[in-house]
């Protein structure tokens, strides 16, 4: 194993297996790369060194005493909107928060498979905009061009597993926050079905719409994070039945009837899908119809489904607002979305609940012709650092509504969407196309992103070294 970059989830677990290695090397190797990288990228807001050393001690004693478990030893990283036991959970935001006294559920099932939580990954204030910057930590920065941002909300736990200081890592996704970042960053970005990972201890996260997904260079490595991760707490009140995601990989699919749908949702301002971009998911749609599948334009009939979205997301931030301890430093765009969101927390919210279950029913009608849809992760490629931080608020949901259109009426829906690594486009900037399914279909959708997988190889080329430089042109 390399000691610059990490070897894949499944390689790890394999090697810890065969005694190719220990666990408290694995764990040494991750945290010598987190401190190389931390001042180019950025990724970690808390490495959790003397900890994770002990647990790898501790693995290592487990596997001596005949002890399998699926991620007995192997490191990796959890976004920071994560509760771990013993650390402050910020989520982006200054001010001085106190350690949580548990794990959240998410995490605790992680450790239940034996994994090594290395750190707490950078996170942008309270997961609401696709890049990961602010006062609280600094810039996180993209390892394949480091003037441009991972994305966000997980850009943190994009940036550590592109770069190879974890093979994998845990990330939440309420408007595309796993899958943005995963396009962003040459990764496979999992958001599974509702309740599949719990959000735990919130039984609903952002009012349903932000659920637990992973980030990983492969299909395998983000369907065992996936499985390890999934589970639910006895009172959460989205419990879907149970999947084995991993055992997907490598499965023929079967010829499938794929819909790519290039028309952006219905959006309040316009949106354009750069011509580089859509070049990038046509060919990959070309390479899906050489596998034998049947593929066709067509859309999904979303109708005004952002009217289901923005009062569930506006209350879910006034939710989380009023736990930090000094509302005073939050962003202003924050303290006014929070605004927003306690004036639809009546009425409002109540009927954007409601709409969930109609457009359930109208946009599922759609996979009775097709079974999946092939989508644009973003429409254009990532910002250069600082391009939407800066920005006032009508001009920050300008931005990103102009940037990032697709991904957020799955979360509207609480289904299944694994992006996949389109390619690259302007200076080296890496985009992604999202595989879409109905309720429960993440093994479906698994099974197609391995067969892409299988062909294209994506996962075999890295970023270059770190470096801080100037953006790139804007294609």
């Amino acid at each position: 194993m390399t000691p610059d970059r990490t070897e894949s989830l499944v390689e790890s677990a394999r090697a810890l297996a065969a005694g190719e290695v220990t666990s408290r090397a694995l764990v040494e190797r991750a945290l010598a790369r987190i401190e190389a990288a931390q001042p180019a990228l950025n990724a970690f807001r808390i490495v959790r060194a003397e900890a994770a050393l002990a647990e790898a001690g501790a693995a290592d004693r487990q596997w001596a005493a005949g002890v399998r478990l699926p991620l007995l030893g192997v490191p990796v990283a959890v976004k920071d909107d994560m509760d771990v036991a013993g650390e402050p959970t910020a989520f982006g935001c200054r001010g001085e928060f106190p350690p949580a006294a548990r794990d959240g559920e998410a995490v605790r099932r992680l450790r239940a498979a034996g994994a090594v939580i290395v750190g707490k990954t950078n996170t942008c204030e309270l997961g609401q905009w696709p890049f990961t910057e602010g006062p609280a930590f600094g810039e996180t920065r993209n390892p394949w061009h480091t003037g441009h941002t991972p994305g966000g909300s997980s850009g943190g736990s994009a940036a550590a597993v592109a770069a190879g200081l974890v093979p994998a890592a845990l990330g939440s996704d309420g408007a595309g926050s796993v899958r943005i970042p995963a396009s962003w960053t040459h990764l496979i970005g999992i958001k599974p079905q509702r309740g599949r990972i719990s959000t735990w201890p919130r039984g609903e996260s952002f009012q349903g719409i932000t659920v637990n997904g992973t980030l990983a260079r492969t299909v395998a490595d983000a369907a065992l994070l996936l499985d390890a991760a999934s589970g639910n707490h006895d009172l959460d009140p989205h419990r879907p039945p149970a999947l084995t995601v991993a055992d997907a990989v490598g499965r023929d699919p079967g010829r499938l009837r794929v819909a790519l749908s290039l028309r952006p949702p219905f959006t309040a301002v316009p949106a354009r899908l750069y011509p580089e971009v859509r070049a990038r998911v046509v060919e990959l749609a070309d390479r899906i119809a050489a596998l034998g599948h049947d593929v066709e334009e067509a859309d999904p009939p979303y109708g005004r489904i952002g009217l289901a979205f923005l009062p569930r997301a506006t209350v879910g931030i006034a939710e989380w607002a009023r736990e930090v301890p000094d509302p005073a430093l939050l962003d202003p765009r924050t303290r006014e979305a929070a605004r927003l969101g306690r004036l639809l927390a009546g009425a409002p919210l109540r009927a954007a609940r409601r709409a969930e279950a109609v457009l359930q029913r109208r946009i599922g009608a759609f996979f009775d012709s097709y079974d999946v849809v092939l989508a644009p992760t973003t429409a254009a490629p990532p910002p250069a650092i600082g391009a939407l931080h800066r920005l006032g608020g009508a001009a920050t949901d300008r931005a990103i509504i102009a940037a990032c259109p697709y991904a957020w009426p799955w979360n509207v829906l609480g289904w299944p969407g694994v992006n996949v690594p389109a390619g690259f486009v302007g200076n080296g900037l890496p985009v992604g196309a999202q595989l879409l399914g109905p309720a429960h279909s993440e093994p479906l959708l698994v099974s197609l992103a391995s067969q892409l997988e299988a062909q294209l190889r994506w996962h075999e080329r890295w970023p270059p070294p770190h470096r801080t430089d100037v953006p790139s042109p804007v294609v």
